[in-house]
């Protein structure tokens, strides 16, 4: 009798990509290095003796996991020289996507969490990742998992969302914020703006961006009002509003054809954090799905 021929390895990796992408995604805080790391699990999966292996998703998350652990040595040394202030490659969502409460301003904590607390609160408070499992993933028993994952909680808690805001309010304050930025109506803007809100701009290097965040009402109006001086001459094109990041807020294009993504994180009413992307490498993925 004929012996039943193993399932193609694809037929059981591509339906499991998605969750696997957003694993290392919020890992890593790269589109493309998350998509590099899941080929890269792909092709480990290939080589691998699959009639073994009882559980694939628990085995392809574990080695998704592992590679992003790897990865982040490097990108860490990257991240010290980085030019000015670094930000999550901007995730533009349409809404079929799968969504959790990882939000850009939790993304950013979860920068300064190291890369084991890191994998430990994703794995288990995120995805719901099972400690015994999360320990073997990371190589340390399930107490000591258990133990970095309630430290990173407690480093996090304040960039947690508390509670939901409707899509439609989002998009109607971030509709709200574009007209009064750009036409110069700073009364307007302040009344949108909280007292301590703080704005981050990431240019890497190649496109202007401040270098370190502005914080308070002060600051970042004063900032606004020379920039609606810029405005003024140089015109700022409206692409779209979409939920950047599970945020929302709005693409342009500004002058000199710079792709921008404009994030926003209201709370209460008022606009806490304004996070602004105009690295064009991190905008690739986002102008290609514009096009």
């Amino acid at each position: 009798m004929a012996t039943p021929s193993a399932p193609d390895p694809a037929s059981v990796f591509d339906p499991l990509r998605p969750k696997l992408a957003r694993i290392a995604y919020r890992m890593l805080g790269s589109v493309a290095d998350a998509e590099d790391v899941v080929q890269d699990a792909f092709l480990r999966w290939m080589a691998t003796d699959r009639s073994a292996v009882r559980q694939p998703e628990s085995f392809l998350r574990r080695t998704v996991t592992r590679l992003c652990l790897d990865h982040l040595k490097s990108a860490r040394r990257r991240r010290e020289v980085y030019p000015g202030e670094w930000l999550p490659e901007p995730v533009v969502e349409s809404g079929e996507d799968e969504t959790d409460d990882v939000t850009l301003p939790l993304m950013m904590a979860l920068e300064r969490l190291s890369p084991l607390e890191r994998a430990a609160f994703i794995l288990h408070d995120v995805f719901g990742v099972a400690f015994e499992e999360v320990a073997t993933t990371i190589g340390r028993d399930p107490a000591a998992t258990r133990q970095l994952a309630a430290r990173a909680r407690s480093h996090v808690r304040a960039d947690r969302p508390r509670f939901d805001l409707p899509r439609e309010k989002g998009i109607e304050i971030a509709e709200a914020f574009f007209t009064a930025s750009r036409s110069g109506d700073m009364t307007a803007l302040a009344g949108l703006l909280a007292a301590d809100v703080s704005m981050h701009t990431d240019g890497g290097g190649k496109k202007p961006a401040t270098m370190k965040p502005m914080l308070g009402l002060d600051e970042v109006m004063k900032f606004h009002t020379a920039l609606a001086q810029f405005f003024a001459r140089n015109g700022s094109r409206f692409l779209r509003f979409a939920v950047i990041n599970g945020l929302p807020g709005f693409v342009t294009m500004e002058a000199d054809d710079t792709l921008q993504t404009t994030a926003l994180d209201i709370r209460d009413g008022k606009i806490f954090g304004i996070y602004v992307m105009r690295n064009p490498d991190k905008l690739k993925h986002v102008e290609h799905a514009l096009n």
